[in-house]
């Protein structure tokens, strides 16, 4: 499928600016389900100085500085995407059992280096408690394979909890939002990474747009309400031997 996306940002300024320094990420990145065909940011007044990189992650990151008086700015970025579907493999219940992934990544001597470990550990949006640990227990029980129970404590999240709008800001802390029972995506997004992560299994924030099919006489999804924010929890494969082995994050 092919996809066109056009991402306006406007900001106004109530004195006048001089400098306005810019660090954007609005290309998206090459993935498995995904190719760019074409990205390109354009922004008004013209930047002074401008720069384009890739972070460690392959994700592009722009930076731009506007030095001339101005009053609003207009940042447009224009994407073609082309996407597919692949099959990732082994069914819920077939990848490894939850403690097997834990323990995999629990530090002890000769410990292989797995560069999803870094996806273990607090963050700013992300704080590692018992409550969130508490929250998981219920789906993570003894011998469960990973990704059925990380499947089934998302569909928890689902059902219980309300989505309200303007009810959370991006400050509101996920232990706020897990005990408020409501929230968006990005709030239910941080509960689920921090229940994860908890628990000692490796899981990190995806966003991205929704692509809607809405019924007859409703519009498609734009602006605000068509971005979006999931979580995407790591699946290691076991080999012939029943050892556990490196592998991308599976997305849930």
């Amino acid at each position: 499928m092919l996809l066109e996306i056009t991402h306006d940002t406007h900001y106004a300024y109530d004195p006048n600016v001089e400098i306005a320094q810019h660090f954007a990420h609005l290309k998206p990145a090459d993935t498995e389900t995904q190719k760019v065909l074409n990205s390109e940011i354009s922004v008004d007044p013209r930047p002074a100085w401008s720069e384009e990189n890739k972070d460690s992650y392959g994700n592009v990151c722009t930076f731009f500085s506007l030095q001339s008086r101005h009053n609003e700015s207009l940042i447009t970025a224009k994407s073609l995407i082309e996407t597919s579907s692949i099959d990732y493999g082994p069914k819920p219940l077939d990848t490894p059992a939850w403690e097997l992934v834990r323990e995999y990544f629990r530090y002890h001597s000769n410990t292989k280096w797995d560069a999803a470990s870094e996806f273990l550990f607090t963050s700013s949006f992300i704080t590692l408690r018992p409550e969130f640990a508490e929250f998981a227990r219920a789906n993570f029980t003894s011998g469960r394979p990973l990704l059925d129970a990380a499947i089934d404590l998302m569909k928890h999240i689902y059902s219980e909890f309300h989505y309200v709008s303007k009810s959370t800001d991006i400050g509101t802390p996920a232990l706020e939002a897990l005990k408020k029972r409501q929230g968006i995506c990005q709030d239910f997004a941080h509960i689920l990474i921090a229940s994860l992560r908890s628990i000692g299994l490796p899981a990190k924030y995806i966003s991205g747009y929704i692509l809607t099919n809405p019924p007859p006489g409703q519009a498609r999804l734009i602006g605000g309400d068509a971005s979006h924010a999931w979580v995407s929890v790591y699946v290691p494969t076991l080999d012939e031997n029943g050892q556990l082995y490196p592998k991308a994050f599976d997305v849930t």
